[in-house]
């Protein structure tokens, strides 16, 4: 059994959003990224489908261009090869759920 918090030892930093790996299982790495209010992930893409749920706070979730605001409690799931950005709108704790044949250097390279 693994257990992890979305809540505990948060790190807002001032430049860029904070990704941390919470848990690794045998199909999934779950991850935590919190964003500062104005802070952004430029658009990219994900070689695998991915899921993320907002945790608290709220972001313009770009895909293919056309911005979606998403609030605490909501969920999106992508497909591969989707094209998405991320702005933070309220300071955000996002949990994002990547396949293990994903690399999470992959996300921490887009950030801004």
């Amino acid at each position: 059994m693994n257990t992890a918090s979305l809540v505990e030892q948060l790190v807002y930093q001032e430049n860029k959003p904070a990704v941390t790996v919470l848990l690794i299982t045998k199909t999934t790495k779950e991850i935590r990224i919190v964003m500062k209010q104005g802070q952004t992930m430029k658009e990219h893409k994900a070689p695998y489908p991915i899921v993320i749920e907002l945790f608290e706070g709220s972001i313009d979730f770009g895909v293919n261009g056309i911005k979606k605001l998403l609030k605490k409690g909501d969920l999106i799931a992508l497909d591969e090869n989707v094209p998405h950005d991320l702005t933070c709108v309220s300071d955000s704790i996002i949990r994002l759920s990547l396949s293990n044949f994903d690399d999470v250097e992959r996300v921490n390279s887009v950030n801004n």
